[in-house]
């Protein structure tokens, strides 16, 4: 029995000290992801206060004014990307970077380095994947060092980096479209059957009125393998667009009927959509057709 509780005891003592490993950090850590487009940026760094100091001064006692700053505390912070992007107006490599600027007054320089375990000690400007200048701006004040994203598209965003009253925004541009073209291109070539693959890349060309030929060309592929609503509602679209009103209005109709035969969550919301299409099409399809009368009458 005493051999028992001996045993228990020690077990607690052990769990006790394995929980108690864990403290509150001065500068807690912080993960932020941020998709752009097809990408996802993201930052790992922690978060420093200001506590009562001053930072970005001249002699300040955390990131002075024209020192190299690892931009957080503890561990180098991280920056990564899942593919090709533009840093301010360098173009940088899909990957992983450590984050280091140098603050001024009027203008602060932001690194992306090579070296992930790169410390204000032993970076080398050699390994510098990117180096840029960047004109910081007053911001609302922040205790808590951060970093975060605004002004989010589909082919840019703003990363900002902010303390105290000051904001650096740094411009982060892809090549989205590009990249999404090529996406779907490797997509169709590895799935040429997939009804899925296919209606995705026509509706991706369809919503950026790209390539509607190659649009079309994959709307058929995928109403041939699988005939449904919504195939056939993107093909009526592409018609429509290329100007063959007339033939989009019957392949208009018959997704609607197709759709209203066996309903889904996707049909219930695009029902009012497709009826209005349906009924602006006939309302050009006449006005064609009597143009098209006019000029054999005058023959």
């Amino acid at each position: 029995m005493k051999k028992y509780l001996l045993s228990l005891t020690f077990a607690i003592a052990v769990a006790s000290a394995s929980i108690a490993q864990r403290t509150p950090q001065a500068s807690p850590g912080a993960t932020i992801i941020q998709t752009v487009g097809i990408t996802d940026f993201t930052v790992k760094y922690s978060r420093p206060g200001i506590k009562g100091r001053a930072v970005f001064g001249d002699k300040s006692p955390i990131a002075p004014l024209g020192q190299l700053w690892r931009t957080g505390a503890n561990q180098p912070t991280i920056f990564e990307s899942t593919t090709d992007f533009t840093f301010g107006d360098k173009k940088v490599p899909a990957g992983k970077y450590a984050l280091f600027s140098i603050p001024e007054k009027a203008k602060w320089t932001v690194i992306l380095n090579k070296n992930l375990n790169a410390s204000t000690d032993v970076y080398k400007d050699t390994e510098d994947a990117a180096r840029i200048e960047v004109t910081p701006v007053s911001g609302e004040s922040t205790e808590s060092f951060q970093i975060s994203f605004s002004d989010v598209t589909d082919s840019t965003a703003s990363m900002n980096i902010a303390w105290g009253s000051v904001k650096v925004p740094v411009k982060l541009s892809l090549a989205t479209q590009e990249l999404t073209i090529a996406s779907l291109d490797r997509a169709v070539q590895d799935k040429p059957e997939d009804v899925a693959t296919l209606q995705s890349a026509a509706g991706y060309y369809l919503a950026k009125n790209i390539d509607l030929r190659k649009a079309l060309s994959l709307a058929d592929k995928a109403i041939g393998l699988k005939e449904g609503w919504s195939n056939l509602w993107i093909k009526a679209q592409i018609l429509d667009k290329l100007g063959k009103t007339s033939e989009a209005l019957p392949i208009a109709q018959k997704a609607l009927a197709l759709g209203a035969a066996a309903p889904d969550g996707a049909y219930n919301f695009y029902k009012t959509q497709i009826e209005k299409a349906i009924s602006d099409m006939q309302a050009k399809v006449p006005a064609k057709e009597a143009s098209s009368k006019g000029k054999k009458k005058k023959k």
